[in-house]
Formats: structure tokens, C-alpha cells, sequence
């Protein structure tokens, strides 16, 4: 009987080692642009949350303006009707006036506590604090000509870049793979019969007559070339999702100037004239009704331009975001 006993020493060839590692690190950095990634759409979604939030307290306040126009307007109606220079018809209009204001007052207070919640879920604390409304009320008017779309550096591109890496050191893996290892042995075996002890030393080479490692490589091949098309895909469609996103934003600036500016002023003005021409006379009560819809029309209006401003403002932003250094995810 023979006891052997024996060390054996895997030794990697054809770079394996320093392909795992290209392997984790490429898988590393997508990790760390999959976290930014994560970052830029919660910022995203926070800044549409805080822009419904902010439009809502603006509809509520709206609404509480026109419940109380409405109410002046059904006080007006009465004394003009008391007074018989007006049909007491006058003072249904206006009640209905009221009663549709009063509905709206109710549906622009409950939209503004789902989107105070909205936000507050999205943030995670509770909002006691009024909104900010000078950042509701700016806009950026100083648009001109759209700049070239550039997608070098943007989260999506960065994501495709550090995909085809992946895919690259895969390959490179898979090709590193293939070549055989060697194993190296020593040990000491005693020989029973003499008493003796002696040393052994092996050297074996696998031979992979059934495993070659080409289906493995051929499938990493395919990947890195699916890697790559995918990112001249990613480059296109960013570029023109940033072109429209510009696009977007000017627009919405132009829109929200205007409604925030003369057209709003202008209902005002004729709303102010309505109700004091209403009251000595001089309109009638259909006049007067139809300056309210064109006034609470046009600050609806307003609020909405505000709102798709910031809106593609954001969109602009997420989709422009700058991707992390390799170095800030180690």
C-alpha cells in the first residue's frame, strides 16, 4: 500500500484573470451609471411633482377668486333687481354663477391635496411650508436659435458606452476562456514495502476535446455586436429627443410669456371694466359674465403654460444630464 500526499497549483493562461477583472469593473460602472440613472429620474420626477403641486395652490387660488367675483356679481344682481333696473332673471344667472363656482372652488381643493401628497410621497416628509411661486411664476424668455443636440456625456449614452464595455471584456473573457490551464502538483508518497518516502512532482494539461469554448465565444461575439448598434441607436434617439426637448421648452416659454403677460392683463382690464360698467348700468349681465369666462379662462390658461414649461424644462434637464466619472463610482 502507497499514501500519497499532494499540493496541487492551478495556473491561469491566456490573460483569465485580467479579463474577470475588466469583466467586474465594466459591470462596476454600469452599476454606478444605473445609480445616477436612478438619481436624474427621481429628480425628474420630484420637479414634476413640486410644478402640479404649485399649479394646483395656483387653480385654488383661482377658483377662490372666482367664487368670490361670483358672489359680488349675485349681490350686484340683487340690488339691481331690487332697485327694478333689472329682470329677476339677472339674479338666477348669477346664482348659477355662484353655485358652478363653489363646485369648482371644491374640485380645485381636493386636486390640490392630491398633488400636495403626490409631492410630499415623492419626497418623503410631509409639506407644511407654502410653495415657492416666484419659481412657479419665472420663465426663462431668453430662447433664440436651437443649439446643435449634443449627446456625448448624457446618462443614456453613457449607459450604452459602459454596455458595449461589458460586452467587450465578455468577449475578451470568452476568448481568454479557451486556452487550456496548466496544473501544477507536488507532494510526498510513501512507499509501504521499502519504507521509503519520495517525492512527486505532476504537471497536467486538460485537453478540451468537447468543450472548446466557441459557442461561448460566438455568443459573446453576437453580444458586443448587439452592444454596439445599440449604441448608435441610443446616440440618434437622445439627439433628437434633446432637439425636441428644446424645441418643447422654447415653445412653452413663448406660451407661457404671452399668457402671463399681455393676454392676461388685457382680461383683467376688461373684466375690471365689466364689473364696474355692470354695476352703474352700462353693461348688461351677459357682458359682464362673458369678461369672467374670458378672465378665468385666460389665468387657466396661464397656469397651464406654466405648468408645460416646467415640464419641458425638466425633460430638457433629465435628458441632458451629465453622466459620473469612471472615477466617482470606485
Amino acid at each position: 500500500m502507497e499514501a500519497t500526499t499532494s499540493l496541487q497549483l492551478p495556473i491561469e493562461l491566456g490573460g483569465k484573470r485580467s479579463a474577470r477583472v475588466a469583466v467586474a469593473d465594466a459591470q462596476r460602472d454600469r452599476a454606478g451609471i444605473e445609480r445616477a440613472i436612478a438619481q436624474a429620474d427621481l429628480r425628474f420626477a420630484v420637479t414634476r411633482a413640486y410644478a402640479e403641486a404649485a399649479a394646483s395652490e395656483r387653480r385654488l387660488v383661482n377658483a377662490r377668486e372666482q367664487f368670490r367675483i361670483a358672489n359680488e356679481g349675485l349681490r350686484a344682481a340683487d340690488v339691481r333687481v331690487r332697485a327694478g333696473r333689472a329682470s329677476p332673471l339677472e339674479v338666477q344667472r348669477a346664482d348659477v354663477t355662484r353655485i358652478n363656482a363653489a363646485a369648482a372652488l371644491e374640485r380645485s381643493e381636493r386636486s390640490a391635496e392630491v398633488a400636495r401628497f403626490t409631492l410630499s410621497q415623492r419626497i418623503g416628509q410631509t409639506i407644511l411650508a407654502p410653495l415657492d411661486g416666484s419659481w412657479f411664476n419665472s420663465v426663462d424668455s431668453r430662447y433664440g436659435p436651437l443649439r446643435p443636440p449634443d449627446a456625448a456625456g448624457t446618462l443614456s449614452l453613457a449607459a450604452a458606452n459602459a454596455d458595449l464595455a461589458t460586452a467587450t471584456a465578455q468577449m475578451r473573457l470568452a476568448r481568454a476562456q479557451r486556452v487550456p490551464d496548466l496544473t501544477l502538483g507536488a507532494g510526498a508518497r510513501r512507499l509501504e514495502e521499502t519504507n521509503d518516502t519520495a517525492a512527486v512532482f505532476s504537471l497536467s494539461v486538460p485537453l478540451p476535446f468537447f468543450n472548446s469554448g466557441k459557442a461561448a465565444l460566438e455568443q459573446a461575439g453576437a453580444e458586443q455586436l448587439r452592444a454596439e448598434a445599440q449604441k448608435r441607436v441610443t446616440a440618434q434617439d437622445v439627439a433628437q429627443a434633446i432637439a425636441e426637448a428644446q424645441a418643447d421648452a422654447a415653445n412653452a416659454a413663448t406660451s407661457a410669456a404671452t399668457a402671463t403677460g399681455p393676454a392676461l392683463e388685457a382680461a383683467e382690464e376688461a373684466a375690471r371694466i365689466a364689473r364696474i360698467g355692470y354695476r352703474e348700468g352700462k353693461f348688461s349681465q351677459l357682458d359682464l359674465l362673458d369678461a369672467e369666462r374670458v378672465l378665468s379662462e385666460t389665468r387657466a390658461t396661464a397656469i397651464d403654460a406654466l405648468l408645460a414649461y416646467h415640464n419641458a424644462q425638466a425633460q430638457l434637464e433629465r435628458l441632458t444630464a451629465r453622466a459620473p466619472d469612471q472615477g466617482d463610482n470606485r
